[in-house]
């Protein structure tokens, strides 16, 4: 018999409730409880960071996530970073500089970004490199992420109109 726990989080933006099996992933239940399909499950062993999010503002794997540690998190998906704005200006220079292709690492590659920016105002190349370096990507060899993570950096920076409206 498995267990089940009653837990609530803040889930982009909004109070949720629900039970979830003590073995329940958190990428999983975002999936199937909330139909957060942009949570991407990937290897199921952390290390190709399709299915990164945010809890608490920090980029974590949620394969690697038990469902029942979010109790009490504040929890964003990349669903909730769109719907927030807060990286639109981050999803324009993807789009800009052919930064993403398939698109199925593009969810956790956002979230990632999201955080070393937030952390960080003027990454230099080589610390967007590490911060990306655990998220895999088979089709755009990587650089074109590095360039639009820094373009993104330095708009912010000069203050530019679309970071602005998004904050």
């Amino acid at each position: 018999m498995e267990r089940e726990r009653e837990i609530s989080f803040l889930l982009n933006g909004h109070p949720v409730s629900c039970r979830a099996a003590a073995r329940t992933h958190l990428g999983d239940l975002l999936r199937t409880e909330f139909g957060f399909t942009g949570v991407h499950i990937g290897c199921e062993h952390g290390v190709c960071g399709a299915c990164t999010i945010l809890v608490d503002g920090r980029a974590i794997r949620s394969c690697l996530m038990l469902a029942v540690q979010a109790d009490g998190a504040v929890v964003e998906t990349i669903e909730g970073l769109t719907e927030s704005g807060r990286i639109a200006d981050l999803q324009e220079a993807f789009h800009e500089r052919n930064a993403l292709q398939c698109g199925y690492c593009t969810p956790g590659m956002l979230a990632t970004a999201s955080e070393l920016l937030a952390e960080n105002e003027a990454p230099s190349r080589e610390a967007i490199r590490e911060a990306i370096s655990g998220n895999y990507c088979r089709c755009t060899g990587y650089h074109a992420i590095v360039d639009a993570i820094a373009t993104t950096a330095e708009a912010r920076r000069k203050g530019d109109a679309g970071w602005e409206a998004a904050t």
